[in-house]
């Protein structure tokens, strides 16, 4: 045989033979044993990523729960404010009866108290 002969059968093996490499390399089972490995190796982190992510929600969750419960407290004693107003007149004309009370069994006449509002 030539030597150029020789080269063209010596390409054409090779060919085939490169296709057949590139064929079983890319073969659907080799592909799925491929994804098979990557998820095993991917899995443990990711499943340790969802622990952590779902351990924050919860932490997130109660932490909103207290700021939105202080907040609820806040705006209740805001709200009772007018109450606490009201409480702080009656004690004050409760303290002035007293002591005109004191003073009237003392014998002093000390000037009228203030006649209770209604509040």
């Amino acid at each position: 045989m030539e030597e150029p002969e020789m080269q063209l059968k010596g390409k054409k093996v090779t060919d085939k033979f490169t296709e057949s490499v590139y064929v079983l390399a890319n073969e659907p089972s080799v592909a799925l044993y491929r994804l098979q490995e990557h998820v095993r190796r991917s899995l443990p982190e990711l499943a340790q990523h969802k622990a952590d992510m779902q351990r924050w929600e919860e932490q997130s969750q109660g932490a909103i729960y207290t700021v939105e419960y202080a907040c609820s407290a806040v705006k209740n004693l805001v709200d009772s404010s007018l109450y606490f107003r009201s409480v702080e007149g009656l004690l004050k004309q409760a303290i002035s009866i007293r002591d005109h009370m004191n003073a009237t069994a003392q014998g002093h006449s000390p000037e009228e108290p203030p006649l209770p509002s209604s509040a």
